[in-house]
């Protein structure tokens, strides 16, 4: 019952329970359209499409999932985000991609790249607007809305990043986890059996959540994860920390942290923040007093004024004039 209770809290401490059960609870009726945007080898990288009837070009939200780059799946579309598509006929495009550590940071931001080149490539197919489209997602998913505005093109129209993070050399990450060093240690043997198998490109996260909280136990996860040694290869991270890339022409980025955030430290958002601001870039961080990492109880008041606020900002820019 204990290990179980743990994997329970982990899936809720990287944001896929939440945002899964959020996305039945609110709209699971709309169903998508599973459509292979990528293959490697024997892998199909796949995404799934929400339409409204009709052909027009719509505006769209692509949904990008977390799970640490180790889990998750682009079933778990917040079900507000699904909400307000449906309410406004929106075009919602949620991403697979390939998992660590069976690949690695590299190419997982090639399967990003790629799954935006498809976009554009089969706008009129998908109804997409190409000039509205706005990127979201929370923990890894909200670094890799991060990373859009620095490694796609053209860009995003706006972001919206749920406790993301724009580094992955940090301390926080390349140091060990008093947080994650409360749970029982997990040894690298024990890791290393729900991992390296085939390649995936979806997962629950059940499994492979020991082998996250191996990593954050002993600070391995930005080296296992990107394949580089933060201490002896630190330039190597340069191209990867949207923290260091920003300029003036980062789109528009909304985004959403707790103080209390265990997992991913709020300094992350606000050092965000402090760069956007200093290169002039439209920006918001909305702070979220005592939540932890997921904004905590969707029903507090102060958790709904957050996602209020990010719907009404994907709202204003998707349908602002060009």
């Amino acid at each position: 019952m204990m290990r179980a209770n743990w994997l329970l809290s982990m899936l809720t401490a990287v944001g896929l329970l939440a945002c899964a059960t959020a996305s039945m609870a609110d709209d699971s009726e709309w169903k998508p359209e599973t459509i292979v945007y990528k293959a490697v080898g024997p892998t199909k990288i796949e995404a799934d499409v929400y339409r409204p009837t009709g052909n027009e070009a719509r505006p769209t939200i692509v949904w990008i999932h977390g799970g640490a780059l180790i889990m998750g799946g682009r079933q778990g579309v917040p079900g507000n985000i699904l909400k307000l598509a449906r309410e406004r006929n929106y075009v919602v495009i949620s991403l697979d991609y390939r998992l660590a550590p069976e690949v690695r940071l590299p190419a997982i931001i090639e399967d990003i790249q790629d799954a935006f080149r498809w976009i554009h490539a089969q706008a009129a197919q998908l109804h997409v607007n190409p000039q509205r489209i706005l990127v979201s997602g929370g923990s890894a998913g909200g670094y890799l809305t991060m990373m859009t505005g620095i490694c796609i093109e053209p860009r995003p129209r706006a972001l919206v990043a749920y406790y993301g993070y724009g580094d992955i050399d940090g301390p926080w990450y390349i140091e060990p986890s008093a947080h994650y060093r409360q749970q029982p240690l997990v040894s690298r043997e024990d890791a290393m059996k729900v991992v390296g198998d085939d390649v995936k490109t979806g997962s629950d996260g059940r499994p492979r959540g020991t082998y996250y909280l191996y990593l954050r136990q002993n600070g391995l996860w930005a080296q296992e994860v990107s394949g580089f040694n933060p201490r002896t290869e630190p330039r190597k991270f340069d191209p990867y920390c949207p923290v260091r890339n920003i300029t003036p022409q980062y789109p528009p980025i909304l985004m959403l942290h707790g103080t209390a955030d265990t997992d991913v430290p709020y300094q992350e958002s606000a050092d965000m923040d402090a760069a956007l601001a200093k290169q002039g870039v439209e920006h918001e961080l909305i702070t979220v007093v005592g939540a932890g990492h997921g904004l905590g109880d969707r029903n507090d008041p102060a958790t709904k004024d957050a996602h209020s606020r990010a719907i009404a900002f994907m709202r204003q820019h998707l349908e602002a004039a060009p």
